[in-house]
């Protein structure tokens, strides 16, 4: 994944346990697209006061995820939905006679289910 793509997602899950400024240096720089310059004219301090911020608030957006891990169990949990998604569909177009295959989808979307509250 991009490191832009990353950031971006790291900073929706974990952007409000940044700094205050912390929070601004990297909102300003992946959502606004604003360059080192602006941001250091924007908040009063220097291009490399912006970048050592930036990449302090990228090592912490990282080292939530690696301790917390929510960005990865939400994608898990999004993949987990879209099989039962699919496993109901199968059950949908399936005759009454289909029982035992009506019964297979049953058991993976249960199986599904516990992996989601485990």
């Amino acid at each position: 994944m991009e490191k832009l793509v990353q950031v971006g997602i790291l900073f929706d899950f974990y952007g409000k346990l940044l700094t205050e400024k912390q929070y601004e240096v990297i909102d300003l720089y992946y959502n606004n697209d604003f360059s080192l310059s602006e941001i250091g004219e924007t908040m009063g301090v220097s291009r490399q006061g912006v970048f050592d911020n930036i990449k302090r608030a990228e090592k912490k957006l990282f080292d939530y995820e690696v301790n917390l891990g929510l960005v990865n169990k939400f994608s898990r949990n999004q993949e987990n939905i879209i099989k039962i998604i699919n496993h109901s569909n199968d059950i949908i177009a399936l005759e009454a006679k289909d029982i035992d295959v009506i019964k297979k989808h049953a058991k993976d979307i249960k199986n599904i289910g516990n992996k989601l509250i485990e």
